[in-house]
């Protein structure tokens, strides 16, 4: 949909537009600012480090440049600006927001895909449940390709499908819902040499990587683990349940040893569908918020899922346990932590913001992943 419809729809009428002297383009006439230029064709300057929304710093990349010649605003313009940093930020609550706006649209424009949640905790592009039909065999597939193939959706690198009725912002419920009907032999569908979200930096370079599709559907065909009583086999430290079926294990950081998932895939975890291979299990199962971050955005599908494999009819069958190796490399960007002057500026001048009280300052470093 054209943003200028969608801001129409939005305002319930026509969106106003002007044109300003000595420039080629309209201008939305209400708007705040206009900076109007030109973009030389292959000109490219250096942009990062800098804080994005999924919670790192972006690095350096050539980039195109704008060149600002004449400047329009409207009378007591308000600059808008934005803070970025660990989910939740205020770009979470926009695209919440804007996929609640349009999720009606969602099967009137894809048939088979009742419900469609991308969740923000990831950024976004990581992660998307979808609630899909599956009248007959492999449809839910359909609408995998459906989703994959629709404009910026098509940058999601992981995608998670039920046919079950469940509430797809209740994280945990759907993870359950796909752990209980997922058989990996089938299930499991991984695709290589495909694009990528600039910000994710998990693949072999930037803008490209891969993308996952698991799925669960039917009726269940396992009863989940809600406890670990196994022991851990060295070099893993610590085993942590995250919900139903979802172990995270931890173990030495991927640089000491890149191959810690050959232990796991050997170690005895055969009734867990799922293994979360990370660098501080106890931290990543605080909250579905802090696994979400912690998990999808620190892996690659086509390089991080790993699970016992052989290659029948051409399709690559998995044997469970299927590991996710979430360790940070070294090649990620840093995490994301605010400036300490501008912490404590804050903090000591937050009851001056809000005089009246009843709102709460919240810890920058951990936002709202708990």
């Amino acid at each position: 949909m054209p943003a200028l419809i969608l801001a129409s729809l939005l305002m319930g009428e026509k969106l106003p537009r002007t044109q300003a002297e000595g420039h080629p383009h309209p201008l939305v006439a209400g708007a705040e600012f206009a900076l109007m230029g030109r973009i030389a064709a292959n000109e490219r300057r250096d942009e990062g480090p800098f804080g994005d929304h999924y919670g790192y710093y972006s690095l350096k990349h050539p980039y195109p440049v704008f060149h600002c010649e004449q400047l329009a605003h409207r009378k007591d313009a308000v600059f808008p600006a934005t803070v970025v940093g660990k989910p939740r930020q205020e770009d979470f609550y926009i695209g919440d927001y804007l996929q609640e706006l349009l999720s009606p649209l969602f099967p009137l424009v894809m048939p088979t895909v009742k419900q469609l949640w991308s969740y923000g905790e990831t950024g976004y592009h990581s992660l998307a449940g979808a609630v899909v039909r599956d009248r007959h065999h492999r449809e839910a597939m359909t609408s995998a390709f459906r989703i994959l193939g629709e404009g910026q959706l098509s940058l999601q690198k992981f995608l998670l499908m039920t046919d079950q009725d469940v509430d797809l912002k209740d994280f945990p419920a759907l993870l359950e819902a796909v752990l209980e009907r997922f058989q990996p032999e089938t299930d499991l569908y991984v695709f290589a040499n495909l694009s990528m979200d600039t910000l994710d930096y998990t693949g072999p370079e930037v803008n490209k990587g891969s993308k996952g599709v698991m799925i669960g559907l039917g009726v269940p065909v396992r009863k989940l683990p809600r406890q670990y009583r196994g022991e851990l086999p060295r070099p893993l430290v610590r085993a942590e349940v995250f919900y139903g079926g979802c172990l995270v294990v931890e173990g030495p950081a991927w640089a000491e040893l890149p191959d810690l998932y050959d232990v796991v895939l050997k170690g005895g975890f055969e009734e867990w569908p799922l293994v979360v291979l990370g660098g501080d299990a106890a931290q990543a199962v605080r909250t579905p918020e802090r696994f979400l971050w912690t998990t999808f955005t620190r892996f690659e599908p086509a390089a991080d899922i790993h699970a016992q494999t052989r290659v029948h009819r051409n399709h690559i069958v998995y044997s469970g346990p299927v590991v996710i190796d979430a360790r940070l490399r070294p090649t990620y960007p840093d995490e994301l932590f605010c400036d300490p002057d501008t912490a404590r500026l804050v903090s000591d001048r937050w009851n001056e913001y809000f005089p009246n009280g009843g709102v709460e300052m919240g810890d920058s470093d951990v936002a709202d992943l708990g």
